[in-house]
């Protein structure tokens, strides 16, 4: 019986330190580029600022990458010649893609990299290629730093990048 083949656009990492998940936020900004759309689902507090931070360093954008929470998104310019940041938090958003129309991220979208904390279903329609990222901490136990984090790639830009480079 043959393996069934490798799906080199997912792959599953176990993250045991905050310091860790800025560090997996690096190394995933060396495969990120112009026009990627970066969703991250995941608990409150399971670490997607973290690793959203951990991207802002990789990419060389300004300023501090905190959660947007209040003022939806923020963007951080590159501090050489790379494509800035866009960090939405659609958490407070109940609807769809209408909802976020006003913050114009269709335009934004073919020259930065957008990250889009809780945007699973309100912003699929973007673009047909996007990261996934699901981040799960241990429920119930606050002292536990130990993630899980699914990365899955949709769409053809994905299609022959290998995620799991990341757990080197």
């Amino acid at each position: 019986m043959e393996a069934p083949p490798h799906n080199p656009a997912e792959t599953e990492l176990i993250v045991h330190s905050p310091e860790q998940m800025r560090e997996l936020g690096r190394r995933l900004a060396k495969l990120l580029r112009a026009g990627d759309l970066v969703l991250l689902s995941g608990e409150l507090g399971a670490g997607k600022t973290t690793l959203t931070r951990g991207l802002g360093e990789g990419l060389g954008v300004r300023g501090a990458v905190t959660s947007p929470t209040f003022v939806i998104a923020r963007v951080h310019p590159s501090l050489g010649d790379g494509p800035p940041l866009v960090h939405v938090d659609a958490y407070r958003l109940g609807g769809g893609l209408d909802e976020m129309e006003d913050l114009d991220l269709d335009v934004s979208l073919p020259e930065s990299v957008i990250i889009v904390e809780w945007g699973e279903g309100k912003v699929e329609e973007l673009t047909d290629d996007r990261l996934h990222v699901v981040i799960h901490r241990a429920v119930g136990d606050t002292t536990d730093e130990v993630r899980h984090v699914t990365l899955t790639g949709i769409g053809e830009r994905w299609a022959a990048v290998d995620l799991s480079v990341l757990s080197a």
